[in-house]
């Protein structure tokens, strides 16, 4: 079984920084691709970043050039460099990675409040 484990939300002023992380643990043999997605209240869960095993980075046009996602292969965690924050961006963010076909998982979600 996998489990993720996210951690870096909080507070934080518009115009600000934060840094997520999300560690997989279990029997992981391979992680092809890791990303994050938000949900706002009221809104569907929407793609922020993914990063694919070859580093490719793929973002939403709203994050691109303020987010930053990168990956540890050697540790399974994926990270995302949040910077100039929004108060647009507050929201709940789940980390999900995908292992093979069918084989994805979600994590529990860390907030994310921006007070502007």
């Amino acid at each position: 079984q996998v489990q993720l484990v996210e951690s870096g939300g909080g507070l934080v002023q518009a115009g600000g920084s934060l840094t997520l992380s999300c560690a997989a643990s279990g029997t992981i043999f391979r992680i092809n691709t890791m990303g994050w997605y938000r949900q706002a209240p009221g809104k569907q869960r929407e793609l922020v970043a993914t990063i694919t095993l070859g580093n490719n980075g793929n973002y939403a046009d709203s994050v691109k050039g303020r987010f930053t996602i990168s990956r540890d292969g050697a540790k399974n965690v994926v990270y995302l460099q949040m910077n100039t924050l929004k108060p647009e961006d507050t929201a709940v963010y789940f980390c999900h990675i995908l292992r093979g076909p069918g084989e994805g998982t979600w994590g529990q979600g860390t907030q994310v409040t921006v007070s502007s």
